[in-house]
């Protein structure tokens, strides 16, 4: 059996204080392609359905006035004025093939597709290739992946995130995100969405002690637990490789979790 891979753990001070034994789920080979469809099916399964009254536009009794008139023969409204309606693709007319409620918007994937995905999404955390190529900021970061000790999970305070996500060389990330907001082109500014901003660091914790309030005032940086990882946290946009501190009491969970990894 090959050797297992382990890796450095350090404080919120940067420095080396342990090593721990790296989760065979590290070892999954990357499969972009599954890792797209797995994202696909959360984000579509946030989507609402829409459609439209079936009766929409044809409540009329609108008829066309023949040949014989000079006028185009669609139906018009009776009553003077000669709108046109009913017929589609006529000023005034109705919609041709109006949006459906019926209509199946869900990409679905099964249980064993999302599993591989998700082992395959944890293991591009630990690649630099990977993660570099999303355009993170991974100068000054020690190790990939990169693990803190538990003591992460207990920090309140934003100051105190920020603090220790700078002596991990983490960030000029934060910095590159902060960067990049912009105004939102187009109607969407109005509605809830005005900026934009590209996509910081994740930390992963085994247990929310009051780093999720603590880390939600910096700009692009989300906090997860073992737990509640999915494939579109590690991989957003279906590209993998995000920049992800995992906690030590993390990575013991997760060998529990995903102790065979492979997606197996």
């Amino acid at each position: 059996m090959p050797a297992q891979k382990t890796a450095k753990i350090f404080d919120l001070q940067g420095k080396t204080v342990g090593k721990t034994t790296l989760p065979d789920v590290f070892e999954t080979p990357l499969r972009p392609d599954v890792i797209k469809r797995a994202v696909l099916a959360i984000q579509s399964s946030r989507l609402q359905p829409q459609g439209r009254d079936p009766m929409a536009g044809k409540k009329t009794s609108a008829e066309s006035r023949g040949t014989g008139m000079g006028i185009a023969r669609v139906p018009r409204v009776k009553g003077g004025g000669g709108r046109a309606a009913l017929a589609p693709s006529t000023v005034g007319g109705r919609q041709p093939h109006p949006p459906r409620s019926e209509k199946n918007i869900v990409k679905r994937i099964s249980k064993k597709e999302a599993r591989l995905a998700l082992c395959s999404a944890i293991a591009a955390t630990a690649s630099k290739e990977n993660v570099a190529s999303r355009g993170h900021a991974i100068k000054d970061v020690p190790q990939l992946p990169l693990i803190v000790t538990s003591s992460i999970e207990e920090l309140t305070k934003a100051k105190e995130v920020e603090e220790a996500l700078m002596n991990l060389g983490v960030l000029s990330d934060v910095y590159r995100v902060k960067s990049s907001r912009k105004i939102r082109a187009g109607k969407g500014k109005h509605r809830g969405r005005k900026m934009k901003q590209a996509v910081g660091p994740l930390i992963v914790v085994a247990e929310n002690r009051g780093v999720v309030k603590a880390a939600s005032n910096i700009p692009g940086v989300d906090v997860a637990t073992v737990n509640n990882l999915n494939a579109e946290m590690l991989a957003p946009g279906t590209h993998p490789g995000r920049l992800t501190l995992w906690s030590n009491s993390a990575i013991d969970q997760l060998d529990k979790n995903y102790g065979g990894g492979k997606g197996e």
